[in-house]
């Protein structure tokens, strides 16, 4: 077979580049204004490499988007207006991961033949800060431009409050406004003024240490597999970039994190946020769906093999829309996903679902069930889980009402009804947490009202059908919102590392909370575990 290579193809009309041609090269490459589409592929044999690290960069070599071709994912592709712009050129670093890294290549710069692009909008990492200030013209061509582009993808956390206004035909359902902090844009601005001042220095490849644990994001789904081990998956950090370390593996009995994107073959799923990752402990496979990614909307379904580590892009018949901000229940061995965003044709706005569709895995197949009862109204970014053959649905949004009514599904009628609560309920909030506690209770935890990231917690029973509020410092000190919140058994050692006591049939539970973002613009990278006796309401 063939030597390996990675070749690059800028615009339509231009024949594929070789920009790496031995191992362990590293290249950067001066992307011009003018190129409107770029593809990136490999060819050859793969060897004992084990993937090719891509980052796109702005001018301030800031990055725009990240990448990673693999042996079972050998292209990625770009396009001006979709996974970002470099309107004023950018720069694109491919590095070899694995194999031999003795030769490098600093000097290998294609410089592409320059053209007019028929439409060139720049969308830039970080606005100005929203006071009364006059905008220039490109501004307002920039705005028009830009209208009805994945606004659901924005972060729900604001450092300046904002009240929700009524759509009208330019709003987007399920889409809050992201306002950065004066922090936040003064450190980006002298980061963008330290970057000028270096030139073409700050156009070379960042040498990084490999990362120890995920980035801060939010968006993301923590899912455990067993009571040792649960997988994080995509989720969106600072200046709404996709994480470039999409997919994590945890270990809970020392709470360490290894990088998992090349761990399983097959295709992985793309970068994206307001997914769901539903576990079946019965196939041991985890089933990925829907979500988002700029203006990229998914209904795809990818099944990833716990056993054998193989990922499977499922070839589905019936028909879903795209969906984000959706919820998932595994019942008896099928997936139950109801309400979510999905996309109109711009101008109209984004819309919210009130509809119930199901996954049969065996028949690869998607249907809708007939439903009698109370429907609850359309929303996205609520929270469901399964108990005792019911899903409860809880809270959501829908522009621009923030919900925190409580709905109940029983699985064996397939009808809804409303449930009437006592007790203090949550306020309206979307992107919250919910963790099962127990056979008859489950925890609410922060989420996000429209205005703020929230920081209270509530515990519902539904044998009783009471709410709770809950005060636990831990908790309670950080607002946070779009974080992942599960609960897995607290495991022993004895003796040794090696060996652990069987888990008893009622394991003690612990309950772990993960990433999110907060009033300030940040975005967590904490992990902490309560242990569930604690949660007790």
């Amino acid at each position: 077979m063939e030597d390996f290579g990675v070749y690059a193809i800028f615009g339509v009309d231009e024949p594929p580049q070789q920009i790496l041609r031995r191992d362990g090269w590293q290249s950067s490459i001066e992307i011009q204004p003018g190129v409107q589409l770029m593809v990136l592929f490999t060819r050859g044999d793969w060897g004992e490499r084990d993937s090719v690290s891509v980052e796109l960069a702005d001018e301030r070599n800031i990055p725009i988007n990240m990448g990673k071709l693999t042996p079972f994912n050998k292209c990625l592709s770009w396009e001006s207006g979709e996974d970002g712009v470099w309107a004023s050129g950018a720069t694109l670093n491919v590095k070899l991961n694995g194999g031999t890294t003795e030769f490098l290549d600093p000097a290998l710069t294609l410089s592409q033949m320059e053209c007019t692009p028929e439409c060139n909008p720049t969308v830039p990492a970080l606005k100005e800060c929203l006071g009364k200030r006059k905008r220039s013209q490109r501004e307002k061509e920039e705005e028009e431009m830009n209208e009805g582009r994945g606004k659901e993808n924005i972060c729900p956390n604001a450092s300046e409050k904002v009240t929700p206004q009524r759509r009208s035909k330019n709003s987007h359902r399920g889409g809050q406004t992201r306002l950065f902090s004066q922090q936040e844009q003064q450190t980006a601005a002298s980061s963008s003024q330290s970057h000028k001042a270096k030139g073409k220095q700050a156009k070379n490849p960042s040498q990084t240490a490999p990362l120890e644990k995920p980035s801060g994001r939010w968006g993301q789904t923590l899912c455990p597999i067993d009571p040792q081990t649960a997988i994080m998956i995509g989720g969106q950090g600072a200046r709404m970039q996709f994480c470039k370390d999409p997919i994590w593996k945890l270990c809970t009995e020392d709470l360490s994190w290894v990088p998992a994107e090349t761990l399983a073959e097959g295709p992985t799923p793309e970068a994206r946020i307001g997914h769901t990752a539903t576990y079946d402990p019965e196939s041991k496979r985890i089933f990925v769906f829907g979500g988002s990614k700029h203006k990229k909307w998914f209904n795809d379904v990818h099944i990833l093999d716990t056993q054998t580590w193989r990922w499977t892009l499922v070839e589905a018949q019936g028909k879903v829309p795209p969906l984000a901000y959706h919820s998932c229940s595994m019942f008896r061995g099928e997936l139950f996903v109801f309400g979510g965003v999905f996309p109109r044709p711009h101008p109209e706005p984004d819309g919210c679902s009130d509809s119930i569709y199901i996954f049969n895995p065996e028949m690869a197949i998607w249907y809708q069930p007939i439903v009698n009862g109370e429907k609850p109204a359309p929303r996205s970014g609520h929270s469901a889980c399964v108990m005792q053959g019911r899903i409860f649905v809880f809270g959501g949004w829908d522009t621009p009402v923030c919900f925190n009514d409580m709905f109940m599904l029983d699985l064996g009628l397939m009808e809804f009804s409303a449930v009437k609560t006592s007790g203090t309920a949550p306020s309206p909030r979307s992107w919250h947490g919910c963790a099962v506690l127990s056979d008859c209770s489950f925890l609410i935890y922060g989420g996000y009202n429209g205005n703020n990231a929230l920081s209270d917690a509530f515990i519902f029973n539904t044998d009783t059908s009471c709410w709770s509020s809950l005060t636990l410092p831990q908790l309670n000190s950080v607002p946070r919102a779009g974080h992942s919140i599960i609960t897995m058994p607290i495991t022993y050692k004895q003796g040794s590392v090696n060996e652990q006591e069987e888990l008893p049939e009622s394991a003690p539970q612990t309950l772990l909370v993960f990433g999110g973002g907060d009033n300030e613009g940040s975005f967590f990278s904490d992990l902490f575990t309560i242990p569930v006796e604690e949660l007790k309401d």
